[in-house]
């Protein structure tokens, strides 16, 4: 009896491990479905297209085999974008919806034009516009975001500005659409602004297109 048994448990199992044997090779041949859509939103065509590129020369096998932290890197690259989020539409659409920077000004690094944003990248620019700010100078660009910061906690509007100069003692000079040079102090550019808005809208600055704030608890005030 413990014989026939023992004959019953044995046939179970090489019963069972023909099963097995048989679902495993029934997975490894399913295939899923390829990638076959991407919509991306948030980009003009050009930029879409690179970033598509990026999906399609990374040759992920299917939606189920994407390695996300691979893509958030490779899209984090373009330096256009600000955010970014990526959703996967089962079971062959990837979505990926994008906010562009905001352009903040323009300046040139080693011969080529770009345009700083509000990221803090560098985006290559071969069309300069009148509407931004053109910056001079050797700069680190947080700060000039750190700057750009200061401006925006004062009445001053910074779209007023046509050029910014940098210098290497961490002090910027503003010119304005208005034709004024302004020479802030180094510390205290909220302060600085504060009183050149209040003054000009006191028309203190008749005839005056230079406004220096570099002395303490001065303001010199001079014809360009």
């Amino acid at each position: 009896m413990h014989l026939l048994i023992s004959k019953k448990i044995t046939i179970y199992l090489l019963l069972f491990c023909f099963l097995v044997s048989i679902n495993n090779i029934s997975l490894m041949n399913i295939s899923f479905p390829k990638i076959n859509q991407i919509e991306i939103s948030g980009l003009n065509l050009d930029e879409r297209k690179k970033i598509e590129r990026i999906i399609y020369d990374s040759d992920f096998k299917s939606i189920f085999h994407l390695d996300k932290q691979y893509l958030k890197r490779k899209i984090s690259s373009i330096n256009i974008i600000e955010q970014f989020e990526i959703f996967k539409n089962y079971p062959s659409t990837l979505k990926i919806f994008i906010k562009e920077t905001k352009i903040l000004a323009q300046i040139k690094r080693n011969g080529f034009d770009y345009l700083i944003g509000s990221n803090g990248k560098l985006i290559r620019n071969n069309n300069l516009s009148a509407d931004l700010p053109f910056i001079f100078g050797d700069l680190n660009l947080n700060e000039f975001l750190n700057f750009k910061n200061e401006i925006d906690k004062s009445k001053f509007d910074f779209k007023n500005i046509t050029k910014l100069y940098y210098f290497k003692s961490k002090r910027w000079d503003i010119e304005t659409s208005k034709g004024y040079l302004i020479k802030l102090s180094k510390d205290n550019v909220e302060k600085n602004l504060n009183l050149f808005v209040r003054l000009s809208d006191e028309n203190k600055f008749e005839n005056k297109l230079i406004i220096d704030f570099r002395q303490k608890d001065q303001i010199i005030l001079n014809a360009k």
